[in-house]
């Protein structure tokens, strides 16, 4: 049991670091307190590029006026705005803006950031011996 204490405690580390360069990417976006279901709908917005309030309704499986006030909340935030439809003056789409794409890409930028750290910190047989051992991870 000793052997997967020292794993847990390794991983918890990683964890620990990959949540320090979250936090470290909100806080440069002014966003720190942002929650997990705010990034979420971020992402989805992010994946699936052309979303229209009924479109984003759908997807997270939330009432359209939800998703009204959570957008609006997010125009303040600075992190979307709204376009309308050149084809359908009634629709209009939720884009991203810098600050709206770097939050909703925070999670795989930290994981980048420990990788860099990894890579930084291991020589290139440790690496290839850290790839392996992952690998056989399912």
């Amino acid at each position: 049991m000793e052997k997967k204490e020292h794993l847990f405690v390794v991983f918890e580390n990683l964890i620990k670091i990959k949540s320090e360069c979250s936090c470290q990417i909100f806080s440069e976006c002014g966003l720190s307190d942002i929650t997990l279901k705010q990034v979420e709908y971020l992402k989805a917005i992010d994946e699936y590029g052309e979303v229209t309030f009924s479109r984003l309704a759908k997807i997270t499986r939330n009432s359209k006026p939800t998703i009204t006030e959570m957008i609006n909340k997010f125009v303040k935030m600075e992190c979307v705005y709204r376009e309308r439809s050149q084809d359908d003056g009634r629709i209009f789409y939720i884009r991203l803006t810098e600050k709206g794409r770097m939050i909703a890409r925070a999670e795989e930028s930290a994981l980048l950031q420990v990788i860099e750290r990894m890579a930084n910190s291991l020589d290139e047989k440790e690496m290839d011996a850290l790839i392996n051992i992952l690998g056989k991870l399912r």
